[in-house]
C-alpha cells in the first residue's frame, strides 16, 4: 500500500474558478471528502491568502489536491494556466505537497447533484464550488 493508506492524513482539494475556489476536505484512512467553503475572489491575481493561511492552519493538511481544468479533448485552456499558477502559489506559500487531478466535468456533476436534490434553487454558486471541489477530492481518493 501507498502512503495515503498507511498513514490517516488530511487533504484539501480547492477547484479554482476566476471568481470562486470551492474547498473540500477529507483523510486519506476513511478516503471520504466532504464539502467546506468557498472563498471569493475580487478578481484575477487578487486571491485573499489570509483565508488560505486560516485554512491550512485549521485542518494542517498534508497534501493538497487541486482541480486542473482541461478542455474535453484533454487540452489545455486558460484557466488551467491559472489554476496552475494559483497550486504554485500554494506551494511557495505553504509548502505543503501540490497534486493535481483531472476536473473535467465536475462542475456539471455537481449542478446534476444539487438540481436533483431541489431543482433550481439549490444551484447557488457555494454550493456548486465547494461540490465540485467534494467530487475532484473522491475522484482522487478512487483513482489513487
Amino acid at each position: 500500500m501507498n502512503e495515503q493508506h498507511n498513514n490517516n492524513i488530511t487533504l484539501l482539494a480547492f477547484d479554482y474558478g476566476v471568481r470562486n475556489i470551492g474547498v473540500a476536505v477529507g483523510h486519506s484512512l476513511i478516503r471520504i471528502a466532504h464539502k467546506l467553503k468557498v472563498i471569493k475572489n475580487k478578481k484575477i491575481g487578487n486571491i485573499d491568502w489570509m483565508k488560505f493561511d486560516d485554512l491550512i492552519n485549521q485542518w494542517k493538511p498534508k497534501k493538497i489536491i487541486v482541480g486542473l481544468p482541461l478542455k474535453m479533448d484533454g487540452s489545455q485552456q486558460y484557466t488551467t494556466v491559472l489554476a496552475k499558477n494559483f497550486a504554485f502559489n500554494i506551494k511557495k506559500k505553504f509548502n505543503i505537497e501540490i497534486i493535481f487531478h483531472d476536473e473535467r466535468l465536475s462542475t456539471v456533476e455537481a449542478k446534476y447533484i444539487l438540481f436533483s436534490k431541489g431543482g433550481w434553487k439549490k444551484l447557488k454558486t457555494d454550493d456548486i464550488n465547494s461540490l465540485s471541489a467534494c467530487i475532484i477530492l473522491q475522484s482522487w481518493f478512487e483513482n489513487n
